[in-house]
């Protein structure tokens, strides 16, 4: 019986498509991806409320900085220890108690707004407490999607992941600042619902891989994936690039300030504000899931980040709402690029019974860059004034990408996502 004769493959990208499909199909990835935008959605939905709620109590551009730092303080406090959690437990439940967590907290939002009492010292409690759960939450996450798909499949699977906060961070403001021009009692309520779909579909992930045996808890275990960290210079300068970059050109949390003060709209424009970035986003991640940076995607970051800094400046200038969500759309598609870098850079690199610690650290770096960065806009702009505030931020961005280029020249010269393939499956 003669062989049939192989089919051509039809361009470069055909194998990737056909990885796509393939992910998509899967019902463990179908409930990951799920589970992750239900999160992140609540998530984006509850920051909306706040901002708009703190803003109308306060009045007060360094009052929104401290809600991000209220978040921030736990995340910060808590790395070395989560790290430790979600290498040594059941990932999926970790993830479904935290989402629990930020439900209750959600549920107590909605009674302060029902009862009256909701203040800004409350907001910025429940805040904490939702950060909290967040720095157990994101290692969790992160960590967990190794066990559900293969290794080849992990770049794939990081920009479909990523796509899954992209879609959050577009439905959930744009559902949230609607809700909240209802009334924020609403809001409140339907981020409740939210988390609670999400513990059940995480909770219910099957594993394609066991988790590794605990290691016993030692003084070197807590601090190794810092450890890991330094010894790996790409992985270190990826990391610290996101992070400096959104922590001076972030300009998230003065959206209630350009929305309400400078635009002259209402809470549904913020909402729209909040997803125009997401918007960009997750048209880019689309984009790297069908056709992946398979040639140099170091360089890739590298102008990714110039082009983050450049869209920030043009929003920074901007008094016009349909030119400030065509800025923003452009800032959240090239920051999509140093997202899946440096989260394929991670995964594909560390060894999966330390992959817990090395994404705490990782988190605290993106938590740093978010709700740091929040408190450094609102204290930066209680200084100067929303706009200049943006401006500068957005030239600290141009210019930490330039310097990080000659500070990790291995970054720079990364070969391609494919040979990180090959290192992984080598154990190199």
């Amino acid at each position: 019986m003669s062989t049939p004769p192989s089919v051509p493959d039809r361009g470069p990208n055909a194998s990737g498509t056909r990885e796509a499909a393939g992910l998509l199909r899967n019902r463990a990835f179908q409930r990951f991806w799920a589970a992750r935008v239900l999160s992140s959605m609540s998530f984006q939905m509850l920051a909306v409320a706040m901002g708009w709620h703190v803003y109308a109590i306060t009045h007060s551009a360094f009052s929104l900085g401290l809600v991000g730092l209220a978040q921030f303080l736990p995340m910060f406090l808590l790395t070395l220890v989560v790290g430790q959690v979600a290498d040594r437990y059941d990932r999926r439940r970790i993830a479904a108690v935290c989402q629990s967590v930020e439900g209750a907290a959600a549920l107590l939002f909605a009674a302060g707004t029902f009862g009256g009492w909701l203040g800004a010292p409350l907001v910025y409690l429940l805040a904490a407490c939702v950060g909290a759960a967040r720095a157990f939450e994101s290692p969790a996450i992160s960590s967990l999607l190794p066990g559900v798909v293969s290794r080849e499949q992990l770049p794939h699977a990081t920009a479909w992941a990523t796509s899954a906060n992209q879609t959050a961070q577009i439905v959930g403001p744009a559902l949230g600042g609607l809700l909240y021009g209802i009334g924020p009692g609403p809001a409140y309520l339907a981020c409740a619902a939210s988390f609670a779909v999400a513990a059940v579909l995480v909770g219910a992930v099957p594993l394609q891989a066991k988790p590794a045996a605990r290691a016993p808890v030692t003084l070197a275990s807590v601090f190794s994936g810092i450890a890991f960290i330094r010894s790996q210079p790409a992985i270190l300068g990826a990391m610290s690039l996101d992070l400096f970059a959104v922590l001076f050109g972030g300009a998230t949390a003065l959206l209630p300030v350009f929305a309400r003060d400078i635009l002259h709209a209402g809470p549904l424009a913020l909402g729209l504000l909040r997803s125009a970035s997401a918007a960009g986003a997750l048209a880019g991640t689309v984009w790297l899931a069908h056709f992946p940076l398979r040639r140099r995607p170091g360089a890739a970051m590298f102008g990714g980040v110039i082009v983050f800094g450049l869209a920030t400046l043009a929003f920074g200038l901007s008094r016009n709402l349909a030119v400030s969500l065509l800025a923003l759309a452009a800032l959240g598609a090239s920051d999509v690029v140093s997202v899946v870098v440096r989260l394929s850079l991670v995964q594909l690199r560390t060894p999966d019974e330390m992959l817990g610690r090395v994404s705490a650290v990782s988190s605290l770096f993106i938590g740093t860059s978010n709700q740091l960065g929040e408190f450094e806009s609102g204290l930066t702009a209680g200084w100067w004034g929303a706009p200049r505030a943006v401006l500068v931020g957005g030239v600290a961005t141009i210019g930490v990408a330039l310097l990080w280029m000659r500070l990790f020249p291995e970054l720079r010269r990364t070969r391609s996502l494919a040979h990180e393939e090959t290192r992984a499956a080598a154990g190199t």
